[in-house]
């Protein structure tokens, strides 16, 4: 099996452009993922393929170490904090190095302050950009989306987390398995912990029940990505389901980081776009609310991005009804929101009903799910598993539909210098208007400045999606503003870089969504878009995307191994 699992490994390394990423995936540690992993490297280094080690942690295993001997090593970078020396993967010497295939263990560490980057996978991404493959391995708790599980069954904080999204996007996947039973006899051997350490484990993290539910999870979460990339449906079996995923956001809100998982997971499970949505409210002005205030905000809007979703913010003093709108416009059908807080005396009195109930009295058919975000929230995780996996709602067919499509050279624009905000869009939408034969240019503009004066899409991190639908226009133009030293007027934790105008038929809601979603994707994909930051001409970015496209996968394509 394991010699499989290589094969088909080997076979995507051989055809392929762009670097491509395999992950090992375990419930716990001492499963065996970098044993595994280092089985395969002497595997395909015997095959002819240039394999290197970058980083490859052993724990003290004497026979994980020696796995290693007859695999070229890149030396590690040595970093000195608050006194201490810490080694890490040189990224630098890696990608000077320039294999063909990397191993990089233990993806969801944090680097230590100093280096290129926070965490280790955007190191990997790196290196998947510079057209070099990387195996790596990764524990199920890592996953973003699963920290309230996590906690919940063992009752620990998991520190270091990543996206779900780099799961999402790696090209392989193999479930390392072992029995509970097995796993325990190792950690008593001590083939994992030294011995001074196994009592510990086996009374806290280690429990036979927290593996037992740990080990389900990863199988869950596993069989999810292989249906992920299973689904593949028809465009008028999405036009007749409306069930795109949406949680509302608060700037007070507690708990809006459960919400997000939540929303992720479930997303996830219905193979759906998915929206994060905040409602500022007069009261909630930049100018209003205090300082520590706009941090959780903007904390939790990045939390969102890094999760997958879409993030929009919308300005209304009615919050369920524009809330609702939004749902209509976007074709949502599952809506997250939490608790609601407690009314004043004197709303009770006139018997005023909260947000939540408003929602679900004029939802008309969205299903509305009210999670206990309360301090002492203690929602199951496994119905939110059951609900998610019971359903057989159709897949966005999102790679179907490709960027070069709706573009074209002549509708990519490159800014050299600093721009605001509403200069680039008069741009964007005089290019497109001019190249798609649309007439009136200055009517397209003011709909995409009321659009983004009643929702900004410019809070996506190094993005942003400006997107009207357009009467009369019969087929959908996209317009592609790059500006290398961002926009002026935008305040993001990173500059807005890349600026994808989508202009779309108003009469058919669902290319909306569809160019929606792939123009999310390509705007996630840090290959594409450290190349188009270098695009000198519109040609040249072009020529980028084609070549992203042709190095794109549909998921449904992937190999999958369990």
């Amino acid at each position: 099996m394991s010699e499989n699992r290589a094969d088909s490994f080997l076979r995507m390394i051989r055809r392929s452009q762009r670097g491509r990423l395999k992950i090992y995936l375990g419930y716990v540690a001492g499963v065996g993922k970098t044993w595994q992993m280092l089985e395969e490297a002497h595997r395909i280094r015997q095959e002819g393929i240039d394999v290197v080690v970058g980083f490859v942690e052993t724990h003290g295993r004497a026979e994980t170490a020696a796995l290693i001997d007859g695999l070229e090593v890149i030396p590690r970078r040595r970093l000195e904090y608050r006194g201490i020396m810490i080694e890490e993967m040189d990224l630098d010497a890696v990608l000077a190095r320039k294999p063909h295939v990397v191993l990089v263990d233990e993806l969801a560490h944090t680097n230590v302050p100093g280096s290129r980057h926070a965490k280790r996978y955007e190191d990997v991404q790196d290196l998947l950009s510079a057209g070099i493959h990387v195996i790596s391995t990764l524990n199920v708790q890592h996953l973003e989306s699963l920290y309230d599980m996590v906690e919940k069954i063992a009752g620990i904080k998991v520190r270091e987390r990543i996206p779900d999204t780099v799961v999402a996007d790696a090209d392989e996947i193999v479930n390392v398995d072992l029995t509970t039973e097995d796993l325990t006899k190792r950690l008593q051997e001590g083939k994992v912990y030294p011995s001074d350490r196994v009592g510990v484990a086996l009374a806290n993290f280690f429990k036979k029940t927290n593996l037992a539910q740990l080990r389900e999870l990863t199988l869950r979460e596993v069989a999810s990505q292989i249906d992920l990339r299973s689904r593949d449906v028809s465009e008028t079996e999405i036009t007749a389901t409306p069930d795109q995923v949406m949680v509302c956001l608060s700037s007070r809100g507690p708990n809006s980081e459960m919400l997000l998982r939540y929303a992720s997971r479930l997303a996830g499970r219905l193979n759906r776009n998915w929206y994060a949505v905040y409602v500022q409210t007069p009261s909630e002005e930049p100018t209003v609310i205090d300082s520590q205030t706009q941090r959780i905000l903007s904390g939790t809007l990045t939390l969102a991005k890094q999760l997958g979703a879409v993030v929009f913010t919308y300005k209304g003093e009615d919050v369920a009804e524009t809330i609702l709108r939004f749902a209509k416009e976007y074709r949502v059908g599952h809506l997250v929101i939490g608790s609601p807080g407690p009314l004043t005396f004197w709303k009770k009195l006139l018997q005023k009903k909260n947000v939540v109930e408003r929602l679900i009295q004029n939802a008309g058919g969205v299903t509305v799910v009210v999670l206990d975000t309360r301090k002492s929230c203690k929602f199951p995780a496994e119905k939110s598993e059951q609900f998610a996996m019971g359903s057989d709602l159709a897949a966005a067919p999102s790679d179907r539909l490709l960027l070069s499509s709706v573009l074209s050279p002549e509708r990519i624009v490159i800014w050299n210098e600093s721009i605001d905000k509403e200069d680039a869009l008069r741009a964007l939408v005089e290019t497109a208007a001019r190249d798609c034969g649309m007439n009136d240019a200055a009517s397209v503009l003011e709909q995409v400045l009321d659009s983004e004066d009643q929702g900004s899409t410019f809070l996506n991190e190094g993005a942003a999606f400006p997107h009207v639908r357009i009467k009369g226009l019969t087929v959908p133009c996209m317009a592609l503003g790059l500006a290398h030293r961002g926009l002026a007027d935008v305040i993001s934790d990173n500059p807005i870089e890349c600026v994808f105008l989508i202009l779309s038929p108003a009469e058919k809601p669902e290319v909306q969504l569809q160019i929606l979603s792939v123009a999310s994707r390509a705007a996630q994909s840090r290959y594409l878009s450290s190349n188009l930051g270098e695009a000198a001409t519109s040609e040249e970015a072009f020529e980028h995307i084609l070549d992203w496209e042709a190095t794109e996968e549909p998921l449904s394509a992937r190999k999958q191994s369990r």
